[in-house]
């Protein structure tokens, strides 16, 4: 069977890569049969071929027809100037649409192609397995097993397609329900320094499942958070949001909450650390030309008075040249409304080697003044503290009397920090505990 992988435009393959390796390999065909000596060397590398296949097929939960699911996964994955131009759209027309068409039609061979000429020719039998494979490990550890089902979903329909149109058509509603790439099948991503010491931003596949409704109580606060993230993903005027207050209070959680609840919608988050903010530039060149919406979000931000890289996020949130990209917020928790920790001898009258002192106190300031969203977040009263404890063991199926559970969990906020809502999620998670031990 004749396959034409050098033929790829847009889809091509990296150096190396499984694709590479499979025109290479059947380049040599005809060299095996003359000189039996290549043979050891081809049938390793055909070796290492299929290992990172069953790899991707082990870290992601594949079953099935391994190869499909490969071809899938690369296809999905592959960011080129069509699928970036098709992300999250209705329709992309022109000479790019017919290049891709190219591409696909050259892949929809690779879908049919059984590996008998190359493992005859190698004299081994490899394909047979790759072609039923079962996964065989535990779905509950399985990175994201949403991922999992979209991909083998499209694996399926692509390998029954009857014709070039449909196939081309399956991808097509693929990138434009979920995008390409990283951003398009990720929720959440973090920041790390790469080869060379480049800025990447990679996936964070294990996220909490919760929505903004699983936060029992805060309805004003997520009321303000919802109206905000909505207004920026219709392309609205927004503001970037500091969420302030009592430790525990629901501020980290109510982040969590909108990015599993917006997420179908093109919202995607990016988590950066106060280290990491001499990054910001880099992060939002990568990510401005993209059709989702991100949130940049910082937990837990805070100074102390010698600390100075928020001199950057001031710069990058509004205040250097370059503007910030409109698809592009700032998210912020902390348990200081001001940010930037204060002293007595920033003050006017106290004695201080600082002649300006306003100037002092305005700079301290100036990062705060920059979100024009704040939320705050509260500790609760007692009344709603027991309300939070009624919804959590409601939620996690603990029966117990409610005076006792009450009783009990009044005894426990005192040594644990006092009432919040993660005390009380941790005080029924010791609950829980505890009965399974018995």
């Amino acid at each position: 069977m004749t396959l034409r992988i050098e033929e790829l435009v847009l889809y091509r393959d990296a150096e190396g890569g499984v694709l590479d390796t499979l025109a290479s390999l059947r380049k040599n065909l005809d060299r095996i049969a003359e000189d039996p000596s290549l043979r050891s060397g081809c049938v390793r590398t055909y070796c290492r071929m299929m290992q990172e296949m069953f790899d991707i097929a082990q870290n992601y939960g594949f079953s099935g027809n391994v190869w499909h699911s490969w071809l899938t996964y690369f296809l999905v994955y592959h960011e080129n100037a069509y699928s970036r131009a098709h992300e999250i759209r209705e329709k992309v027309t022109g000479g790019i649409s017919l290049v891709a068409l190219h591409d696909f039609e050259i892949f929809r061979e690779l879908f049919s192609y059984d590996f008998s000429d190359l493992e005859e020719s190698l004299k081994v039998r490899l394909y047979g397995m790759a072609a039923d494979y079962e996964f065989g490990g535990d779905d509950r550890r399985l990175a994201s097993r949403r991922i999992r089902d979209r991909i083998e979903d499209l694996s399926r329909k692509l390998s029954g397609s009857g014709d070039l149109s449909s196939f081309k058509g399956y991808v097509d509603a693929f990138y434009r329900d979920f995008g390409c790439g990283k951003f398009g099948l990720h929720k959440a991503f973090r920041i790390v320094h790469g080869q060379e010491d480049q800025t990447e931003i990679v996936p964070i596949t294990n996220i909490a499942h919760m929505r903004l409704d699983d936060l029992i109580g805060c309805e004003i606060q997520k009321k303000k958070l919802r109206e905000n993230t909505e207004a920026f993903l219709a392309g609205r005027r927004a503001n970037n949001c500091l969420l302030f207050g009592d430790a525990g209070t629901g501020k980290s959680s109510s982040i969590k909450g909108i990015l599993n609840e917006y997420y179908e919608q093109g919202l995607r988050i990016i988590e950066v650390y106060k280290h990491q903010f001499r990054d910001l530039v880099n992060i939002l060149a990568q990510i401005k030309n993209r059709n989702y919406r991100f949130i940049i979000y910082m937990d837990d931000l805070s100074f102390e008075d010698f600390e100075t890289d928020y001199k950057y996020l001031k710069a990058v949130i509004e205040g250097g040249l370059e503007k910030k990209p409109e698809n592009v917020l700032i998210y912020a928790t902390s348990n200081r409304r001001h940010l930037i920790r204060e002293n007595y001898n920033d003050k006017e009258g106290e004695i201080r080697s600082d002649m300006h002192t306003s100037d002092t106190v305005q700079e301290k300031l100036s990062l705060s003044y920059r979100f024009g969203v704040t939320i705050y977040f509260g500790a609760p009263d007692r009344k709603e503290f027991e309300q939070i404890l009624r919804g959590i063991s409601l939620r996690e199926g603990l029966e117990m009397d409610e005076e006792k559970l009450f009783r009990e969990a009044n005894a426990w906020e005192l040594s644990h920090g006092g009432r919040s809502g993660r005390s009380a999620k941790q005080f029924i998670d010791h609950l829980l505990g505890t009965r399974e031990e018995e």
